[in-house]
């Protein structure tokens, strides 16, 4: 017979391996708990100060990185919607790839971003990727650049009004003329026009052709795409001097065409600027343009502003408190800017605007 010492010991024993056996089976399936949430589940978010939760998700497509205008654009941007400003920024340089352009958008939208910021390279064929983003009730900011679509599908533009700036270097290229007394019976106009296409070679195009066609002595010799590069600029400009040997003014569509303009005139020995043979007009009014205008080399530069990043932040700190956007287009403040104290204040298309005069004073006061 087990006497009572026994029953008690031998209870004792099969509760511990009891207990033992649980324990056990707890710990595998806990253990296989874990690795199925690995694999399924989202990680839950814990309140902390590395929490990204909280952080406005941005999907910005730039154009690309071929200017020193585009760069300053772009450092703004990054600047602008930090994380320490309360922002997750995911950037996409599309490198001057209109369909890559596209097709990053369509990722952040598929992302669900909080909102979507784009800088077009081409001003067509965006209506099924806003569409989309409408869809998914993300607000589209455009920056820079123009499109052609309902203006419904995004939420607001902000940038530059690229045919008054073309319409700026006319009325510019007009008083200039008439304040020197240069007796030129033809003015032979050659333009190094930016990417095909884009908002801003046609609006630049188009306002300052409004004066060539003004002027019964000024001849347009021709127009091609410099790309906004300094390397098209320059090819370009040899390929006009090789076809037209008389060229009294080249208009550049940004500054670093200007730059490869220089260089073509430079190694075919003509002069140019401040007392120069060829008049050199250009766009966007860098640091480096107003050094040239500066140095005499670069007659005329004209703003295009490319701090437009805070610009919508302000716009989306406004949505984000429940706020409405007044106005659908946006235009930047923007100056004018010459190397001789020639003109004064310019008039065109209703507007005014006073030509700057560089000095070594707004040189140093320029930002980007």
């Amino acid at each position: 017979m087990i006497n009572r010492q026994n029953k008690v010991g031998i209870l004792v024993l099969i509760i511990g391996i009891l207990f033992m056996m649980g324990c056990g089976q707890n710990e595998k399936e806990n253990e296989t708990s874990g690795q199925e949430s690995n694999i399924t589940q989202e990680p839950t978010s814990v309140p902390n100060e590395d929490n990204d939760t909280d952080k406005i998700r941005i999907g910005f497509a730039q154009v690309g990185h071929e200017s020193d205008w585009r760069k300053a654009a772009t450092e703004c941007a990054m600047e602008t919607f930090s994380e320490e400003n309360g922002y997750e920024l995911n950037f996409v340089d599309a490198d001057n790839d209109s369909d890559y352009q596209k097709e990053s958008v369509m990722k952040f939208i598929d992302e669900k971003m909080d909102y979507i910021i784009i800088d077009p390279i081409v001003t067509e064929g965006w209506n099924k990727v806003l569409r989309a983003a409408k869809q998914e009730k993300i607000p589209v900011f455009l920056i820079d650049r123009t499109i052609d679509c309902d203006e419904n599908l995004y939420e607001a533009w902000f940038g530059s009004d690229f045919e008054a700036e073309g319409q700026a270097a006319g009325a510019w290229l007009e008083a200039y003329l008439d304040n020197t007394g240069r007796e030129i019976d033809d003015i032979n106009i050659v333009t190094v026009a930016g990417t095909r296409g884009s908002a801003a070679q046609i609006g630049r195009t188009r306002g300052f052709d409004s004066y060539v066609d003004k002027h019964s002595n000024w001849s347009k010799l021709a127009e091609k795409d410099g790309k906004f590069t300094k390397e098209d600029g320059k090819q370009v400009m040899k390929q006009f001097l090789a076809k037209h040997e008389d060229i009294d003014v080249v208009v550049c569509h940004n500054d670093n065409e200007a730059w490869g303009v220089m260089e073509a005139l430079d190694e075919a020995g003509i002069t140019y600027g401040v007392g120069g043979n060829v008049i050199i007009i250009s766009f966007d009014a860098v640091h480096d343009g107003l050094l040239f205008m500066l140095e005499g080399k670069l007659n005329a530069d004209f703003e295009c502003n490319p701090l437009s990043a805070p610009y919508v932040a302000d716009a989306i700190k406004t949505l984000e408190n429940g706020g409405k956007i007044d106005n659908k287009t946006n235009y930047i403040d923007e100056a004018c800017f010459q190397a001789e104290d020639i003109v004064g204040v310019i008039e065109f298309d209703g507007k005014n605007a006073e030509m700057i005069t560089v000095t070594e004073t707004v040189l140093e006061s320029r930002a980007y």
